[in-house]
Protein backbone atom coordinates (compact mmCIF):
# COMPACT_ATOMS: atom_id res chain seq x y z
CA UNK A 1 0.00 0.00 0.00
CA UNK A 2 1.47 3.33 -1.14
CA UNK A 3 1.44 5.53 1.85
CA UNK A 4 2.17 8.44 0.17
CA UNK A 5 -0.15 11.56 -1.07
CA UNK A 6 -0.01 13.50 -3.44
CA UNK A 7 -1.77 17.57 -3.61
CA UNK A 8 -1.82 20.59 -5.52
CA UNK A 9 0.13 23.20 -3.34
CA UNK A 10 -3.52 25.33 -3.70
CA UNK A 11 -5.51 21.92 -2.15
CA UNK A 12 -2.78 21.75 0.06
CA UNK A 13 -3.13 24.82 1.23
CA UNK A 14 -6.66 24.23 2.05
CA UNK A 15 -6.36 21.01 3.52
CA UNK A 16 -3.28 21.57 5.66
CA UNK A 17 -4.25 20.69 9.09
CA UNK A 18 -5.73 17.36 7.95
CA UNK A 19 -2.45 17.05 5.87
CA UNK A 20 -0.72 17.71 9.21
CA UNK A 21 -3.12 15.18 11.23
CA UNK A 22 -1.74 12.37 8.51
CA UNK A 23 1.59 13.31 8.98
CA UNK A 24 0.98 12.72 12.72
CA UNK A 25 -0.19 9.09 11.60
CA UNK A 26 2.80 8.17 9.30
CA UNK A 27 1.84 9.48 6.03
CA UNK A 28 3.83 11.35 3.72
CA UNK A 29 2.20 13.90 1.29
CA UNK A 30 3.95 14.93 -1.92
CA UNK A 31 2.82 18.69 -2.70
CA UNK A 32 2.69 19.82 -6.60
CA UNK A 33 3.07 22.96 -8.50
CA UNK A 34 1.73 22.47 -12.27
CA UNK A 35 1.74 18.67 -11.38
CA UNK A 36 5.29 18.64 -10.97
CA UNK A 37 6.38 18.33 -7.23
CA UNK A 38 7.95 20.62 -5.25
CA UNK A 39 7.81 19.67 -1.56
CA UNK A 40 7.08 16.89 0.67
CA UNK A 41 5.37 16.61 4.27
CA UNK A 42 6.54 13.87 5.72
CA UNK A 43 6.21 12.91 9.81
CA UNK A 44 9.24 13.92 11.12
CA UNK A 45 10.36 10.58 12.34
CA UNK A 46 11.31 9.98 8.17
CA UNK A 47 12.87 13.48 8.46
CA UNK A 48 16.55 12.83 8.65
CA UNK A 49 18.79 14.97 10.80
CA UNK A 50 22.17 14.81 8.31
CA UNK A 51 20.38 16.64 5.85
CA UNK A 52 19.66 19.21 7.81
CA UNK A 53 21.73 22.75 6.37
CA UNK A 54 24.39 23.06 9.04
CA UNK A 55 24.92 26.46 10.40
CA UNK A 56 26.31 29.44 8.92
CA UNK A 57 27.30 31.62 11.50
CA UNK A 58 30.59 30.17 12.07
CA UNK A 59 31.56 31.35 8.80
CA UNK A 60 29.56 34.52 9.14
CA UNK A 61 32.22 37.43 7.93
CA UNK A 62 35.09 35.39 7.65
CA UNK A 63 35.10 34.88 4.04
CA UNK A 64 36.99 31.43 4.27
CA UNK A 65 36.69 29.52 1.63
CA UNK A 66 35.85 32.35 -1.28
CA UNK A 67 39.03 32.93 -2.49
CA UNK A 68 41.67 30.29 -2.38
CA UNK A 69 44.47 30.83 -0.09
CA UNK A 70 45.30 34.29 -0.86
CA UNK A 71 42.56 36.83 -2.17
CA UNK A 72 44.63 38.82 -4.41
CA UNK A 73 44.90 37.08 -7.33
CA UNK A 74 41.39 36.78 -7.75
CA UNK A 75 40.63 40.25 -6.66
CA UNK A 76 42.92 40.86 -9.81
CA UNK A 77 41.00 38.78 -11.75
CA UNK A 78 37.65 40.21 -10.67
CA UNK A 79 38.85 44.09 -11.40
CA UNK A 80 39.66 43.16 -14.59
CA UNK A 81 36.75 41.88 -15.83
CA UNK A 82 35.10 44.98 -14.56
CA UNK A 83 37.35 47.04 -16.70
CA UNK A 84 36.33 45.48 -20.43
Amino acid sequence: MDRTLRKGAEEARNQLPDLLAAAEKGRSTIITRHGRPVAALVPISAYDPSVRQQPLLPLAGSGRGLWGKSSTPTLRRLRDEWER
